[in-house]
């Protein structure tokens, strides 16, 4: 123990003297480094250990600070408790040999550091387990030398700290902060061992300098080693069945002599009836059929159940399919009604002939039929002159309406030319736009309309006019001139005491000049755009037809030519005449019928022509005279009802590939796959025969369908009844005065 305390003693004293010592050397000793020797300094390094020196610019003050780095070793094959020696006391050696260049102090430095490792039998002391360095004089970046022990190595290993590896450094970096003041700082430097990969750069034009760019600075994470590695095989159960029959021990105990076993709890069992294999099998038969009894029972239900409901929902449709007949029926009746008392349009006009016509023949029959002689002229002159004032009435009923559509007419073509751009945006959304050339439409608008209402006071009159006027005035012509004359006119007119009666042929002067006025693209310039432009006669000259009837010379658009029509003989105005005064014939229906045509051959978009050539004349023939106005399944003689679609819906529509029928069965047809299946050979027969009837009678359609078929008249017709796509541009779809 004595000599424990002795070491102890010497190595407190070789403490304090190297501390002193350390003091010295930190108070005289200004070691200058730049950062070219301390590269050269880690060059000539042998050990890992390293003095890193920080420079200063300063003259005055050099680098103070000293890279101080600690280390740890790990002797597994000696135990000797902790020790440690305070390296500080070298940088007296140091000391001495001041003058010595800068490179040799370095360099005695560096031995002294490789003696001091070299020799680590330095006089130490044990720390306690409470006690710290920084109790015993280690200051901050000092360089101790560390060895640490395990009195339990086997339950307990020291382990190698990753941070004091080799590739680890600490160097004392000191930054000038102010005019005179100095820090220092620590930096942790890691020298990485692995290639930083090229992540590319670019090159100075001027300088030929190359930068390349930054990539990460982090040290890749290395796996750690792993020390107790299992396989497979190892952790695997390998598992085998097999069959095994165990065993039941089972006993019975009787009464013998010396043990008695009560029976109170037995059970007398008597046999049952044996029953044979056939029989077996025999019961088994019987529980099946049962089974199967039940089971068709209650599949039978269900398929009941399901007719009944399939019955229920077909009487439901056929129900409701009738009243929508009811009520298509009806509605059309209401029309016909209110277009008989209303009448507006030409179609209109021809169901009060027809109806005329009608009324006519049931009377003459009623007269041929009750009265002779005398009597049958005195009834036929009645009912002529009767005849004679229902025509006059229908003549006045029509001027009437002519000129409400006229009016409407001008109307609408005012709105159209003062309506603003509009267009649809993406997100549906319209937006409108308005232009001088509107704005000055919509002005004229206002004023006519104004000019065109009646029971007006005289002085709103009058303030009508001036603005009129004034409108007027600023453009000198000889229209101008006219309107100026006649509203002075009017005004004088007024002043005079006039009544208004006798003023309507001069306020309709004014309103027609006015609307002349209006349709000038000289003063009104987007009429341009809404106004036909009169054609030149000359250019088209091989257009224009003579009509031998009224003996005009009309454009080829004023004559209806039939399909089975060799020359142009009658214009329109005049086959209407013929028929309003021998006929009467109304082709409302065959219209809507052709109608329905066009948008069921436009949907098939396969650029069929001869379909777009058929004319009212050529539907009622060929409904009236090849399938009898009705239809060739149902007999359907309600022409409402009835569409002509195609027989082979892969082939063009022609009137030999054709038939009348339903909307409900043409809807069933066309989705027929094969007309054979379909059909029966008789009903096939039926059919063709009328398809030959109706070939050798339009058998100069496919002439005219080769001569017109890239017309582009034909294409206008086929893009009229295709379904809209919803255009961008809205424009009013008013008809032009």
């Amino acid at each position: 123990m004595s000599e424990q305390k002795e070491e102890v003693d010497a190595q407190d004293t070789l403490d304090a003297d190297a501390a002193e010592q350390s003091d010295d050397v930190h108070e005289s000793v200004n070691i200058p480094v730049t950062s070219e020797e301390l590269l050269e300094s880690d060059q000539t390094e042998d050990n890992d250990s390293e003095l890193e020196p920080s420079s200063d610019a300063g003259p005055e003050t050099g680098a103070k600070g000293q890279s101080d780095r600690s280390s740890s070793s790990l002797d597994s094959n000696e135990e000797q408790p902790v020790e440690f020696d305070n390296v500080t006391q070298l940088a007296k050696q140091c000391s001495d040999d001041y003058n010595l260049t800068f490179l040799d102090k370095i360099k005695s430095i560096k031995e002294s550091l490789k003696t001091s490792m070299i020799h680590p039998s330095a006089t130490g002391m044990i720390l306690k387990n409470n006690e710290t360095l920084l109790q015993h004089g280690v200051k901050a970046q000092d360089i101790v030398q560390v060895e640490i022990f395990s009195t339990l190595p086997d339950l307990y290993p020291i382990k190698r700290i990753d941070r004091l590896s080799d590739n680890y450094q600490l160097i004392t970096v000191t930054v000038q902060t102010g005019i005179g003041q100095y820090q220092q700082v620590a930096v942790e430097v890691i020298k990485s061992d692995f290639h930083k990969p090229f992540l590319g750069g670019f090159r100075n034009k001027l300088t030929g300098i190359e930068y390349h760019n930054a990539g990460t600075q982090t040290v890749p994470k290395k796996i750690p080693e792993k020390s107790n590695v299992f396989s497979r095989d190892t952790q695997t159960v390998f598992q085998r069945k097999k069959l095994l029959q165990t065993t039941n021990t089972t006993s019975t105990q009787m009464t013998k002599i010396g043990v008695y076993v009560s029976n109170m709890t037995d059970k007398l069992i008597t046999p049952g009836k044996y029953f044979t294999a056939a029989g077996y099998h025999a019961q088994r038969l019987e529980a099946v059929i049962v089974l199967q009894t039940y089971y068709r029972q209650w599949h039978a239900k269900k398929r009941v159940e399901n007719l009944r409901r399939q019955k229920m929902l077909r009487l439901k449709w056929e129900e409701e399919e009738e009243q929508r007949k009811i009520r298509e029926k009806e509605e059309w009746i209401k029309l016909d009604y209110y277009r008989r008392h209303n009448p507006q349009t030409k179609e209109d006009f021809e169901l009060l002939y027809n109806a005329l016509e009608l009324w006519q023949q049931e009377e003459l029959v009623r007269i041929n039929q009750s009265f002779t002689g005398a009597e049958r002229k005195a009834a036929l002159c009645e009912l002529l002159e009767k005849e004679t004032q229902i025509i006059t009435c229908i003549g006045r009923h029509r001027r009437i309406a002519s000129m409400a559509n006229q009016e409407a007419m001008i109307q609408a073509f005012l709105k159209k030319c003062s309506a603003p751009k509009t267009w649809r945006r993406l997100d549906g959304k319209i937006i409108e736009m308005d232009t001088q050339f509107t704005i000055r439409a919509r002005e004229l608008k206002n004023i006519y309309k104004c000019i065109m209402l009646k029971n007006l006071s005289q002085d709103e009159r009058l303030d009508v006019l001036l603005t009129l006027k004034h409108t007027v005035k600023e453009h000198e012509c000889k229209l101008t001139h006219e309107i100026l004359e006649l509203i002075d006119r009017e005004v004088d007119l007024m002043m005079r005491g006039v009544k208004n009666d006798n003023l309507e042929g001069l306020r309709k002067r004014i309103a027609t000049l006015f609307l002349h006025y209006i349709k000038t693209p000289l003063f009104n310039p987007e009429v341009a755009r809404h106004r036909k432009v009169p054609q030149d006669p000359l250019k088209f000259y091989k257009k224009i037809y003579f009509c031998h009837s009224c003996q005009l010379y009309l454009p080829s658009t004023e004559f209806a030519i039939s399909s089975t029509s060799h020359r142009i003989y009658r214009c329109r105005n005049c086959i209407n005449l013929d028929n309003e005064t021998r006929q009467r014939e109304s082709f409302l229906k065959y219209k809507c019928l052709l109608q329905r045509l066009y948008y069921s051959e436009a949907d098939y978009e396969d650029d069929s022509t001869i379909a777009f050539l058929m004319q009212l004349q050529d539907i009622q023939y060929l409904t009236e005279n090849i399938w009898a106005s009705q239809s060739a399944l149902s007999a359907c003689n309600e022409l409402n009802d009835l569409v002509m679609v195609r027989w082979d819906k892969s082939l063009e529509w022609s009137p030999w590939n054709c038939i009348l029928l339903t909307k409900n069965e043409s809807a069933v047809h066309l989705q027929l796959t094969s007309i054979e299946e379909g059909y029966e050979l008789l009903f096939i027969h039926k059919i063709k025969h009328k398809h030959i009837l109706a070939k050798n009678y339009f058998s100069q359609i496919p002439v005219l369908a080769s001569f017109i078929y890239n017309n582009a008249e034909i294409d206008e017709i086929r893009k009229k009844y295709q379904p809209e796509t919803g255009p961008k541009i809205i424009e009013s779809q008013s008809p032009n005065p």
